[in-house]
């Protein structure tokens, strides 16, 4: 094991954080307000009482971008855990479906599936991903029949004190980050370099945003309001969910 300096992380941080911005400011611009209205639940907003086209939009746009956000971000993890991993354990993007890293410590071959939260999947996907293990697990033990796989669902965040699921390991958080770096602390040294120039971007992304809001406002309200200004909900969740004729 080898371990890894806080100034290759911080290096990591500051070349690959800014796509992440960068991505979050593309989808703003590329965005379309029937978009947002097809993809999020119109009887919620109508049921939490929502009368204005402007809260109406920024209620839609922030349930959208909170989602966007968390898979984008998602993939940044992934990415950094991957190079942690490979710096302290010589890991590596895995090429099986479903497996993001591989490595090997004291002779065990781990496969992980790397997710954001610890509350990542419904019942369906957490058995696509088990299959996944034992799809790579047979493939690893075709190749070297000696060898001990282990199944790993890695979660960056979250806290989880039965990690063991039997056919798998579920290690969130602190586990997690020490599982693949052999540093007990690295979930607390990650936090800081994330902040990388954050300011500057985030202004940035609030000027997109503005600018978005006012324009969906306007839409909105040409397309979704009466002459009198009322949000005419009909319209909307004919948009949303009418069949095609």
């Amino acid at each position: 094991m080898s371990s890894i300096e806080q100034q290759e992380i911080v290096s990591y941080v500051e070349r690959n954080i800014p796509q992440f911005h960068q991505s979050r400011i593309n989808g703003l611009r590329n965005l379309k307000l029937q978009t947002v209205l097809r993809r999020k639940n119109p009887y919620l907003f109508k049921a939490k009482n929502v009368i204005t086209a402007s809260d109406l939009v920024r209620g839609l746009l922030d349930a959208h971008l909170s989602s966007s956000e968390e898979g984008l971000f998602g993939g940044f993890l992934e990415g950094l855990a991957v190079f942690i991993c490979t710096k302290a354990f010589n890991g590596r993007k895995s090429s099986s479906e479903g497996i993001d890293l591989e490595f090997e410590h004291e002779r065990v071959r781990y496969i992980v599936s790397i997710k954001s939260g610890l509350n990542w999947g419904n019942s369906s996907q957490i058995r696509r991903m088990i299959y996944n293990f034992n799809r790579a697990k047979r493939v690893l033990r075709t190749n070297t029949s000696l060898i001990n796989v282990v199944a790993v669902n890695g979660c960056c965040y979250g806290k989880d004190d039965q990690p063991d699921k039997g056919e798998y390991l579920k290690l969130c958080g602190q586990r997690f980050w020490e599982f693949i770096s052999g540093d007990e602390l690295l979930y607390t040294s990650i936090i800081e370099p994330l902040g990388y120039r954050a300011k500057e971007n985030n202004e940035q992304f609030e000027q997109e945003y503005g600018k978005v809001i006012n324009k969906f406002t306007l839409e909105f309200m040409q397309s979704f309001c009466d002459t009198e200004g009322q949000i005419v909900w009909q319209r909307i969740v004919q948009l949303n969910s009418a069949k095609k004729i």
